[in-house]
């Protein structure tokens, strides 16, 4: 892979430039298309999320020291939009590869060994991911059926979590890709988007 591909994530001048551009998956044809879409879906989840927060955050401060009359729904608000932001959040970490790894004896083995251990661990936490898909829809169902709504906002419970499978899809998701992404590419890779290495040596592509 030439340097011009390659990014130290160390670099944080060029990190943020790349942070504004928009992503282009490096996956061929189908799979660079699904990259893409959960890319633009994490990102449109993190930014809406964040910014109906600090505006709910703040016209709320507002009201009540101004107006002396706060929202009555604001914080039942944020607590939706903290469960979006997150699970949107785990998502978008897999992709950047900035999940905590424990990797004393991974980081002792050899390249292919470490190749194929990546191609497991991805694989396997991608089956985890989906089964916790799983079970979140069967525990929204659930909710669903017992008619429960919000005190305030008056919409049903089982709407504020939507969001917790959606993020455990994309993530599973996510690792499904790296996955492949290791099979099909030379290098090790943490995420689609970014070479094995630590600090000094970590590279986003």
């Amino acid at each position: 892979m030439s340097e011009s591909q390659t990014q130290s994530q160390t670099d944080t001048t060029s990190a943020d430039d790349a942070a504004l551009g928009e992503y282009r998956s490096t996956l061929p044809g189908v799979l660079g298309g699904i990259d893409n879409t959960i890319a633009r879906i994490e990102a449109v989840l993190l930014a809406v999320g964040v910014l109906l927060m600090a505006a709910n955050t703040i016209a709320n401060v507002v009201g009540r020291f101004v107006f002396q009359n706060s929202l009555f729904f604001s914080e039942e608000l944020n607590r939706i939009l903290i469960i979006m932001i997150t699970f949107a959040g785990i998502s978008y970490a897999a992709r950047h590869g900035r999940h905590i790894r424990m990797s004393a004896i991974y980081d002792a083995m050899p390249p292919r060994l470490r190749k194929l251990m990546m191609i497991v661990i991805t694989l396997v936490t991608a089956v985890f991911m989906f089964g916790l898909c799983w079970y979140a829809f069967n525990y929204i169902m659930t909710q669903a059926g017992r008619g429960r709504v919000l005190p305030s906002l008056q919409i049903p419970v089982w709407i504020t979590l939507v969001w917790v499978p959606v993020g455990f899809f994309m993530t599973g998701m996510q690792y499904l890709l790296t996955a492949i992404k290791n099979i099909l590419e030379k290098d090790i890779f943490l995420s689609t988007a970014v070479l094995e290495g630590y600090d000094e040596d970590e590279m986003e592509v």
